[in-house]
């Protein structure tokens, strides 16, 4: 039976006890519910917690945006926590605030822009890596190579020269784990624990040389100061570095592999793009702020393959204080579900919600600013790294995808892994062949 929370205005749900948890089940289940019951739902979990399924686009923004002191991390954040231990996603309450304030000047588009240059070298490296591969096999694990390809800029952008001479100094990447599997479990935070004494020489060595300090993350992040005038400790930034390692990469890693996968399978969208790079980056140019910019049907398939697989495809948040949303109320204590993944495609929001279609973001057709999409989160705790991975994204179709071209060995439609982060179940392989 449903326990009653008595005085307060609950949505409809079922009377059974449902188990919501960050896995493939809970994905059927919220479906299933929304069918059922509509865009706000309430349900009693297995524990006796009263929950609530929140897939209306305005509360949704509600509970993200202007409301959002009222709420902390919800359920499945203890393993996120295991793995980034009180970093920047982690955190709540003023630690998070004071956190927010001392990072975000790094990602002013100012700073990030000065970043391009190594984007668009990793590129040229990749490039040459693809030719090899077209050469001797031509199947291409886009998986992996997405993977390997953000894994290793987050790495540069934050360690800059101390990335050869520090982090790959013995010859193999430390952090490959993180990017030749998708588990968050205890053996990965193990693993992640185990680099600590590396990070931390790496962050004293860097203290020790202020005066002569380099432009990444970790140079930016060491000259933060918070409101009292206080830097990170050393252990502070333990924790915020891993976790802008471990979002850096796999945000865009997992977008670029849906993206190149997408692409293959429209070949009026690659043509598309590709005429588009062809007039914002004629041959022997060079990549710029402006020439990014200009890049807009490049940014709508973009921005139409994270709506169809968010990086993030399930948020969860407690509610810590009585709040309203629409005719109902949010009992103190209540878990919160909200899915990227079901909203995006919800019919009644979105046309023809599961078909690939990147004119749906064009500028004639843009959603109103309340648009029901929010694959970087919304609010004060949206993507502080947004910008970064769209300038990556750019200059990797926009260097990659004139010289290769990526082709489907077969029809057959990738399953999803539903973990922390979504993305196929099994890697995507495909033809690589150079143009």
């Amino acid at each position: 039976m449903r326990i009653a929370q008595l005085n307060f205005r609950q949505p409809p749900g079922p009377g059974d006890l449902i188990a919501l948890d960050i896995d493939p089940e809970a994905l059927i289940t919220l479906q299933q519910l929304q069918r059922d019951y509509g865009d706000m739902v309430s349900v009693t979990k297995p524990n006796g917690r009263l929950a609530y399924f929140i897939n209306d686009a305005t509360e949704v923004r509600r509970i993200l945006t202007r409301n959002h002191n009222k709420y902390i991390k919800g359920p499945g954040f203890e393993r996120v926590k295991m793995l980034l231990g009180n970093g920047l996603i982690v955190s709540d309450g003023d630690a998070w605030r004071r956190s927010r304030r001392m990072i975000q000047p790094s990602f002013s588009r100012r700073n990030l822009h000065q970043l391009i240059n190594v984007m668009v070298e990793r590129c040229d490296r990749r490039a040459n890596q693809w030719a090899d591969i077209s050469t001797s096999k031509s199947e291409c694990n886009i998986t992996v190579e997405t993977s390997d390809f953000a894994l290793e800029l987050i790495l540069l952008s934050i360690f800059g020269s101390d990335y050869d001479a520090r982090i790959l100094a013995e010859g193999d990447n430390p952090f490959a784990f993180l990017s030749r599997s998708s588990k968050r479990d205890l053996s990965v935070a193990m693993k992640a624990h185990n680099l600590r004494k590396l990070l931390l020489s790496i962050i004293e060595e860097r203290r020790a040389r202020e005066g002569l300090m380099q432009f990444d993350f970790l140079s930016m992040y060491l000259k933060a100061k918070d409101k009292d005038g206080q830097q990170f400790s050393s252990l502070e930034l333990f924790d915020e570095l891993m976790t802008l390692i471990v979002a850096g990469f796999e945000t865009t890693a997992n977008t670029l592999s849906w993206a190149w996968y997408l692409i293959a399978k429209h070949s009026d969208v690659e043509k598309k793009i590709l005429m588009e790079i062809e007039k914002c980056l004629p041959r022997g140019s060079k990549f710029s702020v402006e020439s990014l910019q200009a890049m807009q049907y490049m940014q709508q398939v973009l921005e139409e393959t994270l709506r169809l697989y968010p990086p993030v495809w399930l948020f969860t948040r407690r509610s810590c204080e009585l709040d309203e949303l629409s005719d109902y109320d949010v009992p103190p204590d209540t878990d919160i579900y909200l899915s990227p993944f079901v909203l995006h495609r919800t019919e009644h929001y979105w046309t023809e919600p599961n078909r690939f279609n990147p004119e749906r973001f064009s500028q004639t057709n843009a959603p109103i600013k309340d648009r029901p999409y929010y694959p970087f989160s919304l609010g004060p705790r949206r993507c502080i790294g947004e910008y970064f991975s769209f300038l990556e994204m750019k200059i990797h179709l926009g260097m990659l995808l004139p010289r290769f071209r990526m082709q489907l060995i077969d029809n057959v439609e990738p399953e999803l892994e539903l973990a922390i982060n979504l993305r196929a179940a099994k890697d995507i392989v495909m033809k690589l062949t150079e143009r």
